[in-house]
């Protein structure tokens, strides 16, 4: 092997600076290296689920499996696997989402106890009770990937921030819909009122006849429209969840706040008492109307949706993805100047494996920008774009970005 000069490698490393110069480019999509050797993984299942043909699954699992201390959350990957643990395709039972919240609870309470509950919200935009999950995704979730690089993670488990005589738990909830033997398996997944012969809302009132689809008509326990005769037997499903964590060390770490926006956002700003004052009002989904013939552009038909409003606390940006549904393209989140922070790309499925269903949104692209390439300066108006291809009616859409932010760098940088 010949000897490579000093002279030599010298250039090259200015050549590289310049491309990285000329090409600006602030983010890369493929993950980093999970190199850190102290990271622990564990693989955790939740309680049964029990569906039948057209049946929906959407209940709330208190005080599930995971772990325990005073951790940094590195990443949190699921899927429905069978009761032999085999992956279950999105055909058979669409995951429809997943959700992991937080919350504080007093000692000694009987088991899955709702009893003195303060949840812990993440540092999102909406108001108290919308959009409160550290983590959840839906069908999207065995192709996203969700690693936080070091030196960076989410801190929880923290004793000092625990209340005397409480303890840390978490809580998912699963939301799935059996689609074997269903009329209208994309109608089924959207949720779609008149597939589930649902008109009233959780509260009895008379649903909108603009409401055509979405959470409100596939609650707990109702079920889908089945070919006639269709017959098929009860299958035991479960979440498998799998969990990457280190020990906190505050010498070494640096703690990630998550931030979610959804595009139905319509915020309030008031200006009174010479402060900026934002109320949230997240809808969580939204209609996307087909479109007329006379729409039609060279790009095909697209919907697209935005919304605005200025962050009060910055930071640096270390990753970002969206959550949509069938028929989405992709999310893209904008800075003040119009930079672009992060796109993030829906990917589809053209088999029949578990994975690779075809039709399906199997995953996202996610984005992993350089250190400290990407800042969100205090009060900076952030706006999400949101495309859907409208060829067709989609209801009970999602438009959601997952954003995770650092106010400071390590002390190296």
């Amino acid at each position: 092997m010949g000897i490579i000069s000093q002279e030599w490698k010298l250039s090259l490393a200015i050549l590289l600076l310049v491309l990285v110069l000329l090409t600006g480019t602030p983010f890369s999509s493929a993950a980093p290296k999970k190199t850190n050797k102290n990271v622990k993984t564990n693989v955790f299942l939740s309680p049964k689920i029990e569906l039948s043909p057209g049946l929906v699954s959407n209940k709330i699992y208190y005080d599930v499996e995971f772990p325990r201390g005073h951790i940094s959350l590195k990443s949190f990957n699921a899927e429905l696997v069978d009761k032999s643990g085999n992956s279950i395709p999105l055909y058979q039972t669409y995951l429809h989402h997943w959700v992991v919240i937080r919350y504080h609870q007093p000692k000694n309470v009987t088991q899955n106890s709702q009893e003195g509950i303060t949840f812990l919200r993440n540092n999102g935009f909406c108001q108290d009770d919308s959009l409160t999950q550290y983590y959840g995704l839906g069908s999207e979730t065995r192709d996203t990937e969700t690693y936080i690089p070091d030196p960076y993670g989410i801190e929880v488990g923290n004793p000092s921030e625990i209340p005397k005589g409480h303890v840390e738990k978490w809580l998912i909830v699963v939301h799935a819909i059996d689609t074997r033997g269903v009329e209208d398996r994309l109608g089924c997944n959207e949720c779609k009122c008149e597939l589930y012969n649902i008109t009233k809302d959780e509260d009895g009132k008379n649903l909108s006849s603009n409401y055509k689809g979405g959470l409100q008509c596939c609650p707990d326990g109702s079920k889908c429209k089945l070919k006639k005769g269709f017959l098929g037997p009860i299958e035991s499903i479960y979440l498998k969840y799998t969990v990457k964590w280190i020990n906190w060390d505050s010498n070494f770490m640096v703690p990630a706040k998550i931030y979610i926006f959804d595009v139905t956002d319509s915020v309030k700003i008031s200006n009174k008492s010479k402060a900026i004052s934002l109320k949230h009002d997240c809808k969580v989904e939204y209609e996307v109307e087909p479109c007329s013939k006379s729409n039609l552009n060279g790009s095909g038909c697209i919907d697209v949706k935005r919304t605005s409003f200025p962050m009060q606390r910055g930071g640096y940006v270390i990753y970002g993805v969206g959550h949509q549904h069938a028929g989405a393209i992709g999310s893209t989140l904008y800075g003040q100047d119009g930079n672009v922070i992060c796109n993030s790309t829906a990917k589809y499925g053209n088999g029949e494996e578990a994975g690779n269903e075809k039709g399906y949104v199997v995953g996202m692209t996610t984005c992993y920008p350089r250190q400290g390439s990407i800042k969100i300066v205090d009060g900076e108006t952030l706006t999400l774009e949101i495309k859907y291809n409208n060829n067709i009616r989609h209801s009970g859409v999602m438009g959601l970005f997952y954003f995770l932010v650092v106010e400071k760098l390590p002390h190296h940088v």
